[in-house]
């Protein structure tokens, strides 16, 4: 049964308002830079550092009314640790943080901190469009006690290519380590590999999320972190496209941030470390039931297939989505149901609406 939008104007509003008054926190942020760049230094050795496997893009469960619901999230979390999840990628575009406020973000930081307890790196999504609300959600997640960041390309201003390897030093000098996160599908900017291969040997740029399902990214970024001199075991490279990480690991990548591991994550790690192995034939046998899944959580635009589908496996009770966004058009309940039926995720019960 379709759950009820009641969510209330402030609750929506909030988030727009911060975005679009970027100066208004200025003096607070430069408050709270030295303290928490100098807890970013002091915290270094407790941080779970990143490593190969699969990430989960994870999605913020909300009650029908637009509210986190924290119970729900820490049966997700828990839900991750059990099925062998390597890794949690929270508050990215998966989880709605666009909408989301400062306060609510802590919220969902706070639980995340106190439910994983370090036994898998936790990486939080602090990238926007300015760069001084980058750093007050950078900022906060190191207070939080978060393991890495993950930082978008500044969308819509389409910054060159110099611009952008400024913004993540700048980023990266805040002393979380920072996973560059590529999706030129979605911000309109393209980080290229030379680009990548320049700013990689910061001692805080850990990773790279390519999100743009182009295999040859990764040969092409090795290349050009080696001519710069910056051993490639010293930067992740992480697929962001469920539809090539098999190719993408196979060619040398070493994992995934992941939006179908929200319903398959003991799969998704299967197939990560098959693939990090080498095993073709095993990394073929695992993403063949998969394969609908990962083209079908995009029948619209994500995260609405995914949270239907999260809810469609009894892990959330409602898909409930903050606008501008919106719940699953009935017309694709059908297709994510054939595709987790396909995954061996539900059986042939009557289908939920």
């Amino acid at each position: 049964m379709r759950c009820l939008v009641a969510a209330t104007i402030a609750l929506t509003a909030a988030p727009f308002a911060n975005a679009f008054a970027p100066n208004a926190n200025f003096e607070r942020i430069n408050q709270l830079s030295t303290s928490s760049v100098a807890a970013a230094g002091n915290n270094a050795d407790e941080r779970t550092p990143m490593r190969q496997g699969s990430y989960v893009a994870l999605v913020t469960p909300l009650t029908s009314t637009g509210q986190i619901n924290l119970p729900e999230l820490r049966t997700l979390l828990q839900f991750h640790l059990e099925a062998g999840t390597d890794g949690l990628c929270i508050l990215g575009t998966t989880g709605e943080a666009s909408v989301l406020t400062m306060a609510e973000r802590k919220m969902v930081l706070d639980v995340a901190v106190e439910e994983v307890k370090g036994k898998i790196p936790i990486l939080v999504g602090t990238g926007t469009i300015d760069p001084e609300h980058v750093k007050e959600q950078t900022l906060q997640a190191i207070d939080c006690g978060c393991d890495a960041s993950l930082v978008v390309t500044p969308y819509y201003v389409k910054p060159p290519q110099r611009g952008l390897m400024r913004h993540f030093e700048t980023m990266a000098d805040l002393g979380l380590p920072l996973c560059i996160y590529n999706v030129p599908g979605r911000t309109g900017v393209d980080i290229l590999p030379e680009s990548i291969g320049k700013i990689a040997g910061h001692p805080n740029i850990v990773a790279v999320k390519e999100a743009t399902g182009d295999v040859s990214r990764v040969g092409k970024i090795h290349e050009a972190m080696t001519a710069n001199g910056v051993d490639k075991g010293s930067v992740l490279l992480l697929s962001g496209d469920d539809g090539s990480t098999d190719e993408f690991v196979l060619s040398g990548g070493d994992g995934c941030i992941s939006v179908t591991a929200n319903v398959a994550p003991a799969q998704v790690h299967e197939l990560v470390m098959a693939a990090l192995n080498g095993d073709k034939a095993e990394v073929e046998r695992i993403n063949a039931p998969l394969r609908s899944l990962h083209n079908d959580l995009f029948c619209e635009a994500n995260p609405i297939p995914v949270k239907w589908a999260v809810k469609r496996i009894g892990k959330i009770e409602c898909a409930y989505l903050r606008p501008p966004l919106d719940e699953l058009s009935p017309d694709f309940h059908e297709k994510i149901e054939n595709a987790l039926n396909t995954a061996g995720l539900i059986g042939n019960e009557t289908l939920l609406v």
